[in-house]
C-alpha cells in the first residue's frame, strides 16, 4: 500500500512538473490549424490525415511540457523560485526533485518531439525541420540563455506568435501543403489569447519580477495599466473573430461560437482589478487560460462545423 502510494506521489510530481493547466496552449492551435485545413479539403480527393495530427499535437505537448520544464529549472537556478511561490510545478523547490532530473527530462520530450518533427516533414516538407527548430530554440531561450526572452517586454509577442500562429499555420500546411491568408487571419485571435495568458501570469508575478530584475510589460505598465491592456486585447481576439466571419472569404457564421467564451475574459479582468496578492491572483490567471481553452475549442469546432457544411 505504501508503495502504491509513493508511485502515485511520484507520478502526481511529474504531473505537476509539465503544468497541465497550460499544455490547452498547445492543444488548441493545432485543433484550430487542423480544422481550418479541412475547409480547403473540401471537394479534392484528399481527406485530413489522422497520423499527422496526432503526431502534431503530440510534439506540440512535449514542446509545451519541456518549455515549463526549463522555466522551472532556470527560475530554480537564478534564485526567483522557492517553496512559496506560486504558479510553479514545484518540482524542485517543493517536491524534491534534482534540477539536474528536470532538465535531462525536458531534453528527451524535445528529442522526442524532434523525431515527431521528422516523421512529419517525411510525410510533408522537409523545410519544416528549420520552422520546427526554431520554434523549439524559442522554448529554450523563454526562460534559458545568457538573455531570457521571458525578462524582457516581448514575452507575450513571441508565446502568442510562436505557440499560436507558428502551429496553427503547420498544422494547417502538414494537412494541404500550402498557407493560406485564411488560415493566417483565423490564427489572429489566438495569438492574443495565448499571449494574454503570458501576460496575466507577469502581472500576477510583477513585483517579485521587478526585484530580480525582469522588464516584462506589467512591470513597465504597471498593474492599472496592464490590465486595461489585457481587457483591450480580448476585445480585440473577439472583434477579429466578427470580422473575419463577415468579411472574410471562407469565413463563416459558425465562427462564432467563440464569442460564447466572452464571460471568462470579463472575469479575468474583474479579478485582476479585485485582488492584488500573487495567491489571490491565481484564479484571475486561471480564468485568461480557460479563456484560451473554451474560445479555442468553441473556435475550432465552429470552424470544423463549417467545413463539413460547405462553408456556410
Amino acid at each position: 500500500m505504501a508503495s502504491q502510494y509513493q508511485q502515485y506521489s511520484t507520478v502526481k510530481k511529474y504531473w505537476h512538473l509539465m503544468r497541465p493547466h497550460t499544455l490547452t496552449a498547445a492543444v488548441v492551435p493545432v485543433l484550430v490549424g487542423t480544422a481550418t485545413a479541412k475547409i480547403f479539403l473540401l471537394g479534392s480527393e484528399d481527406h485530413l490525415s489522422l497520423s499527422l495530427f496526432l503526431a502534431m499535437l503530440l510534439a506540440c505537448l512535449l514542446i509545451q511540457a519541456a518549455t515549463n520544464m526549463f522555466n522551472e529549472y532556470y527560475d530554480f537556478k537564478k534564485g526567483l523560485d522557492d517553496h512559496t511561490s506560486v504558479g510553479i510545478g514545484g518540482a524542485i523547490v517543493r517536491n524534491g526533485m534534482t534540477p539536474k532530473r528536470v532538465m535531462n527530462l525536458a531534453i528527451a520530450f524535445y528529442i522526442i518531439a524532434a523525431l515527431l518533427g521528422i516523421f512529419i516533414a517525411m510525410n510533408s516538407s522537409f523545410w519544416l525541420l528549420p520552422i520546427g527548430l526554431v520554434c523549439m530554440a524559442v522554448g529554450y531561450l523563454y526562460t534559458g540563455g545568457p538573455f531570457p526572452i521571458s525578462w524582457t517586454p516581448f514575452g507575450e509577442l513571441f508565446s502568442g506568435v510562436f505557440m499560436g500562429m507558428f502551429i496553427i499555420l503547420i498544422s494547417f500546411f502538414i494537412q494541404t501543403e500550402n498557407i493560406q491568408s485564411l488560415a493566417i487571419w483565423i490564427s489572429i485571435p489566438i495569438v492574443i489569447t495565448i499571449g494574454l495568458i503570458n501576460m496575466a501570469n507577469n502581472i500576477r508575478d510583477r513585483v517579485k519580477d521587478k526585484e530580480s530584475g525582469r522588464k516584462t510589460l506589467p512591470i513597465l505598465l504597471g498593474k492599472r495599466f496592464s490590465i486595461y491592456f489585457l481587457a483591450f486585447m480580448y476585445i480585440v481576439a473577439y472583434v477579429l473573430v466578427i470580422y473575419i466571419t463577415f468579411f472574410k472569404p471562407g469565413g463563416s457564421i459558425f465562427f462564432l461560437l467563440a464569442l460564447l467564451s466572452f464571460p471568462l475574459p470579463i472575469k479575468a479582468v474583474r479579478r485582476f482589478k479585485k485582488y492584488d496578492t500573487p495567491e489571490s491572483m491565481m484564479p484571475a490567471m486561471a480564468a485568461t487560460g480557460k479563456t484560451n481553452t473554451f474560445f479555442g475549442v468553441l473556435y475550432a469546432l465552429g470552424i470544423y462545423i463549417s467545413a463539413l457544411l460547405g462553408g456556410i
